[in-house]
């Protein structure tokens, strides 16, 4: 049995300072219960804890820590900026440099903005695309969630999904009054939307990873694509989760659909914060101080951030995203097999390095459907696999990742872990 004493009274005291304990609500443990483990330092595919204990990551920081927790090269890079200064408030060559990482992999951002956080990104987009078209209404999924922004915070996933929240108490009916929600998957209730508003934009992910992880239908993507030619209005992508995780040129790479707004997060930041939104040369014209649309921050472009990432970036090249799969496909496999044998419902789904397990005897196609999936049993298995060594995403309306530092073994022992958990709880 681990030890969690530590863990225990560092929560009794968090509680006293922050709200449920924690500076993120689902760090809180709210949807499977029991005391949130205290990490204390991470090194390659592990984590140890404030008490000693010892797991293999397969949250890894919620999706930015591809290559594992303090790669060296990221480490080094971080090391060099700081020691020439933390923050300036001013431009620099390293801004340019990882813009134009980033424009060579994802050609439709042909001009950029940095930011802080995807939350920052969303926002920004989302001002954008208003500014831009002179209209106010936005269409979201149903479940996507785009960060904490007001406007984007109707019927939203992540936290808000695992809290049962339906809406955010001091988001005002006037914020959310151009927010137009509508079922993933599903294109005839877009073309409703369309039909029936005056939508500046679409902004959607186009890989949901925070109603867990859902695939878009054959053809979906494109036909958001289409729908918004026809109606003269912009695509956006929020690929702050898939953003150089399904592949280095995102998900608009891996379905061949090119958005007219991107904002990204997470991977490209290295594990510090940093957001970026950017796309067509002409709508980011309309962006400050060359356009209208006002965006800034002081922290905007920090040094450190664009260190990091760019020494990310430079390690995922084709070989690291054939590692990926390939180490995706066996943790696929080798899951699939161990539903099998336990005789428990469940959905795997699965892109790339990007996975969530449902417990769910239906297909798990959108946000309703994900929310029928038996949260106990999640519950439950999270803290066998907890028990067994290994983390995962404290909440079943969330995704796991793999990352570069796992190996065939770390697969197996998930998998073995897997067998013993699912076995329990059957």
């Amino acid at each position: 049995m681990k030890k969690t004493t530590v863990s225990d009274a560092l929560f009794e005291r968090a509680q006293k300072l922050f709200p449920g304990g924690v500076n993120s609500p689902v760090r809180a443990f709210a949807a499977v219960g029991g005391t949130p483990v205290f990490l204390a330092r991470g090194q390659g595919a592990r984590v140890w804890d404030a008490d000693g204990n010892s797991y293999l990551d397969f949250l890894g920081s919620w999706g930015p820590l591809i290559l594992g927790h303090a790669h060296p090269e990221v480490v080094a890079a971080i090391e060099a900026a700081a020691r020439e200064g933390t923050s300036f408030g001013a431009s620099t060559e390293r801004e340019i440099l990882l813009g134009e990482a980033i424009r060579a992999a994802v050609p439709s951002m042909e001009r950029m903005r940095f930011v802080s956080s995807g939350t920052e990104a969303t926002m920004s987009a989302v001002r954008l695309a208003r500014g831009y078209t002179g209209r106010v209404g936005i269409v979201k999924i149903e479940g996507g969630y785009h960060g904490h922004a007001d406007t984007l915070l109707a019927a939203a996933g992540s936290g808000v999904a695992t809290l049962g929240l339906p809406s955010c108490r001091g988001v005002t009916a006037g914020a959310v009054a151009d927010t137009i929600v509508v079922p993933f998957n599903d294109e005839a209730a877009m073309q409703a939307a369309f039909a029936d508003n005056h939508v500046a934009a679409v902004i959607i992910e186009p890989i949901p990873a925070n109603m867990g992880l859902v695939s878009p239908r054959p053809g979906y993507l494109k036909a958001l694509r289409q729908m918004c030619d026809a109606y003269c209005s912009l695509l956006i992508f929020d690929e702050v989760i898939s953003g150089f995780r399904v592949s280095r040129g995102g998900a608009q790479e891996l379905f061949g659909v090119r958005p007219d707004l991107t904002c990204l997060g997470k991977v490209v930041g290295g594990g510090l914060p940093l957001g970026v939104f950017g796309g067509q040369s002409q709508i980011m014209s309309a962006v400050a101080p060359e356009g209208p649309v006002y965006q800034a921050g002081t922290l905007s472009g920090n040094p450190l951030a664009m260190a990091a990432g760019l020494a990310v970036l430079r390690k995922l090249d084709q070989a690291a995203f054939h590692r990926l799969e390939a180490l995706g496909q066996r943790l696929e496999a080798g899951i699939k097999d161990a539903l099998a044998a336990s005789g428990v419902a469940a959905q795997f789904h699965r892109v790339g390095s990007a996975f969530t397990l449902f417990f769910s005897a239906e297909p798990v196609t959108d946000f309703a459907s994900a929310k029928r999936a038996d949260a106990g049993r999640y519950a439950r298995f999270f803290h066998e696999m907890l028990d067994r060594g290994i983390y995962l995403p404290p909440s079943q309306l969330e995704t796991g990742f793999i990352s570069l530092a796992h190996t065939e073994s770390d697969i197996d022992a998930f998998v073995a872990a897997s067998r013993q958990a699912l076995s329990t709880i059957s």
